[in-house]
């Protein structure tokens, strides 16, 4: 997010990983691959479509990330089964909220997505 007369960078926003987008950390979505400590910043829940189609491209987890929050729910939001220990966690910023999904693969966070996400119909 540009703050400021001076029109300069935040220094503690990221770039969406699809589009290059700014993303404020509180907001935007994080997805966490487990194992592997692999994430990507996406600004909007639309762009975990087109980023999972074009080979889910994940930046290395930074060593002070902390890892999957104990309250990760352990099934998968798109088909309901039981999660193991690999697993790709969703998580949405929304201010100081973190309201996490976890999921089987990363082609059901974006059938997930693709139909609306966690308030679809």
């Amino acid at each position: 997010m540009m703050r400021g007369a001076g029109m300069t960078p935040d220094p503690t926003s990221e770039r969406c990983t699809w589009c290059g987008a700014e993303v404020d950390p509180y907001d935007g979505f994080r997805a966490r691959q487990e194992p592997g400590a692999r994430t990507a910043v996406l600004c909007r829940l639309e762009h975990v479509v087109p980023w999972a189609m074009q080979g889910a491209r994940w930046e290395a987890a930074e060593a002070e990330e902390t890892p999957v929050a104990p309250e990760t729910p352990d099934i998968c939001a798109r088909c309901g089964q039981p999660l193991t220990d690999a697993r790709v966690t969703l998580t949405r910023h929304r201010g100081e909220h973190r309201i996490p999904d976890s999921f089987c693969s990363v082609d059901h966070m974006a059938r997930w997505a693709n139909a609306g996400g966690r308030y679809a119909r």
